[in-house]
This record gives structure tokens, C-alpha cells and sequence, in this order.
């Protein structure tokens, strides 16, 4: 059987080469053990349990350090440096680095990880047969990941990116005790921003689904508790402005109140009604005013400011 770099393998201490290592030997295939990847002593005859992988010649070497990953499993691996050309650099725990090429990851670059992040990665080879990282896929994770238990829903827990998209962002949450971690998406309306690969976050889990026990999750307060903090928030941005008036009201683009307020226009609209029911603001012709701006709304129509909604 072929020697494979990424695969952990027994093999029998053959003969030793100064002043380079040892020689092992699975019996038809031998292969380089380096003095400096001995963990411990060994002597010919003994058997020892390596990882294979590509020295800086190409030349398939062998190692008894135990690395994070190898091939057939996944591992949460830190981003340690970020090459220019080359992609991004993983701490293996072999004193070396492992690649994560750029074609791997995201193209925008606001999705991308940064150094400190950790990523769930798979091992595999590139064309030359070195060993290169990938990000892991939900058909990597799913194996590993538990069901949420239905007690979850409304609880904030801690979630990993691991697959950032426009229509949403998957995540792995964390499970504690139960296990490997909670695979879940956070929707598109439900992010306060863009997330990258390896970020963690905070979210709320707002469903569970029963039939394989995965869950939605939002980066926002529940609608009534997060109704009255948009409602602050809004009453906050009207008392800074000219005479309590602003260009924004319930027919303003849901983009244009993402842009401005960092809230979805359906909480934008129900904090606005929040305001209104408590006679602290009303609407006309697109604007917005605090109560006791009145005497000053014809200054600030929309026609008169260089202000408009877009």
C-alpha cells in the first residue's frame, strides 16, 4: 500500500542513518523519521505510530508529533498568518503550517477569516499530492453534530461561521456538554451585519426544528424586548436632528433603514409604531417628526432638504 501523506500509520523502526533519523518501514516502502520529529527514544526493531506528510523537497517524511487533523476528519484550526499569494496559514501542531488556498475560501473579502480566527477544516491534496486545507461543508459536520434540545428555543448561544451566504449564514453552535455543536442559520434579516469564515457570534436560537433538531437563530433581541430598544434607538436619532425631524418613515427601502438604523424594515416599522401609539412622533409625506417639533415641520419638508431617502 502506497505511503499517503495526511495519514497516520505503524510502521517498524528499520535501521538509523545518521546524522539524518531513522529509517521505518511498513516492508515494501521506507520512509524518513528525522531526528527532530522523535518524540521520546526508539531503537531498530520497535514499531511507532507516525504522521506522514511532505517535507520542504516534496519528499514524503514522517513525524511522531500528533497533529490536529488528518485525513478523513475535521478540525477547528486557527488562522495564524494570511499570505498575499499563497492564502492562509493554519496552526497544524506539527511546528509547521498547513495552506488554505484562496480558492477556498469566500471571494468577498469581508467574508473571509482573519489571524485569531478558528475554521472547521477537512485535509486534503492538491494537485502535486501536498497536503492543503479546505473549509469544511455541512456534509463534513453533519455526522458530528447533536440535535437542539426544544428547552433551547430563545436562548443566546455562542455560534462558529463556518459557510457565509447571501441568503443567510450557517454555523455550528455550541452544545456544552452535548456534544460537538448544533449546525443552524442565521437568516438574512436576521444578521445585524455581514459575518466572515471562523467568526463567532452571539445569536438566540428563535426555532427548533423538529425533524432533525437543527435551528434558526437571529443576531436580534426578541420583538418585544428588541421593539423597544429600536424604539430608543430611533427616538435617540430624532432628538439629534434639526427640529426632531428626519426623512424616513414606514415607505423608506428596507436597504435604506438597514443602512441607517442596522434593523430590519419590519422592526424598523414596529418600533415606529411603538412611537406613534405612545403620541411621541408622527408621519407626513415620508418624514418623521418628534411631537413637539410641529412648529418647525414646514422648514424641514422633504422638498426643502438636501436630505432624501434615495
Amino acid at each position: 500500500m502506497r505511503m499517503e501523506a495526511g495519514t497516520l500509520v505503524s510502521l517498524e523502526v528499520a535501521r538509523e542513518v545518521p546524522p539524518n533519523g531513522y529509517f521505518l518501514t511498513d516492508g515494501s516502502q521506507d520512509v524518513l523519521l528525522p531526528y527532530g520529529e522523535i518524540v521520546g527514544t526508539i531503537k531498530p526493531g520497535e514499531r511507532v505510530d507516525v504522521f506522514l506528510f511532505h517535507d520542504t523537497q516534496d519528499r514524503i517524511t514522517a513525524t511522531m508529533k500528533r497533529p490536529h487533523l488528518i485525513l478523513g476528519e475535521v478540525a477547528l484550526l486557527e488562522v495564524v498568518d494570511i499570505h498575499p499569494r499563497f492564502g492562509y496559514f493554519l496552526e497544524m501542531g506539527l511546528g509547521r503550517n498547513l495552506l488554505l488556498p484562496y480558492k477556498h475560501v469566500p471571494e468577498l473579502e469581508t467574508l473571509r477569516p482573519q489571524v485569531g480566527d478558528k475554521i472547521y477544516v477537512t485535509l486534503a491534496h492538491d494537485r502535486q499530492g501536498r497536503l492543503i486545507a479546505k473549509l469544511a461543508t455541512e456534509e463534513d459536520l453533519a455526522p458530528l453534530c447533536v440535535r437542539a434540545p426544544s428547552s433551547w428555543k430563545n436562548q443566546w448561544v455562542e455560534a462558529r461561521v463556518y459557510k457565509p451566504l447571501q441568503m443567510g449564514t450557517f454555523v455550528v453552535c455550541d452544545a456544552g456538554v452535548l456534544g460537538f455543536g448544533i449546525i443552524g442559520l442565521i437568516a438574512a434579516p436576521e444578521r445585524t451585519r455581514l459575518l466572515r469564515v471562523g467568526e463567532t457570534v452571539k445569536a438566540r436560537i428563535a426555532f427548533v426544528r423538529e425533524e432533525d433538531g437543527r435551528v434558526n437563530l437571529s443576531m436580534r433581541l426578541r420583538k418585544e424586548k428588541g421593539m423597544d430598544e429600536d424604539a430608543t434607538r430611533i427616538l435617540s436619532f430624532l432628538k439629534e436632528r434639526p427640529n426632531g425631524a428626519m426623512p424616513y418613515s414606514d415607505q423608506t427601502s428596507a436597504d435604506l433603514i438597514s443602512d441607517r438604523f442596522g434593523m430590519s424594515k419590519a422592526a424598523f416599522k414596529r418600533a415606529m409604531g411603538k412611537l406613534m401609539k405612545e403620541g411621541l412622533i408622527y408621519q407626513k409625506e415620508n418624514w418623521t417628526y418628534l411631537k413637539q417639533a410641529d412648529a418647525s415641520e414646514a422648514s424641514f419638508a422633504p422638498q426643502n432638504s438636501k436630505e432624501t431617502q434615495g
